[in-house]
């Protein structure tokens, strides 16, 4: 058995800027990056066709925003501005340091997160001193797939030198976590206080 759990909402609390496109038209003013009077709708609109399931990083969501707008921006510092306007504020869930020891001791673990921001979600474990390194750390910006898309699953399992079919995933969200069922993985659904439940349920498992 080795075990995958979702990041946000399951793991970690984040509390995630109030206005994303007034947080990141702050910081990209910061660096000098000319903000278009209508960055609101723009930062709102859709600039590129993406297949279903396909994850694309914020910044480059950022970088055609602006382009719309008749501006050349740095991707540099609109990837530091994204950063910047997503500076992870977090804490760890109740009961989410036994859930972990309880599925390391079965073998592997690893996260698997939807995230469209390049390197929060390893920014937010680091500063949630979860006390736990994890033998995979799979994104949808990085593998470029978002759950529930099988692929983001595969991804997860493929790092944990597992089949999708032994790979048990716990996440808060039936819509997006649930799809690991699709590669013959074992969901496990936590809600609020329900991550005190892990241990047990891995438990039942085993049997």
């Amino acid at each position: 058995m080795v075990v995958s759990f979702d990041c946000f909402g399951t793991l970690l609390e984040v509390q995630p800027p109030t206005d994303p496109a007034s947080a990141v038209a702050t910081a990209l003013a910061d660096r000098g990056v000319s903000v278009p009077p209508d960055w609101s709708v723009a930062y709102g609109e859709s600039h590129t066709t993406v297949p279903s399931g396909v994850e694309i990083s914020l910044t480059e969501h950022v970088v055609h925003a602006l382009e719309s707008r008749g501006i050349d921006p740095d991707r540099d510092q609109c990837a530091r501005a994204v950063t910047t306007a997503f500076a992870p504020d977090v804490r760890i869930r109740p009961g989410a340091r036994t859930a972990l020891a309880a599925a390391a001791h079965r073998g592997q673990i690893g996260v698997c997160s939807n995230c469209s921001v390049t390197g929060l979600v390893h920014r937010a474990l680091a500063r949630s001193a979860v006390d736990r390194s994890f033998d995979a750390v799979v994104t949808s910006v990085g593998c470029g797939w978002r759950k529930p898309h099988p692929r983001a699953f595969e991804a997860v399992a493929e790092q944990l030198e597992a089949s999708g079919d032994t790979l048990v995933h716990v996440g808060d969200d039936p819509d997006a976590d649930g799809g690991v069922e699709a590669v013959g993985g074992t969901f496990i659904e936590v809600g609020d206080g329900s991550l005190e439940t892990v241990p047990e349920r891995l438990r039942e498992l085993d049997r």
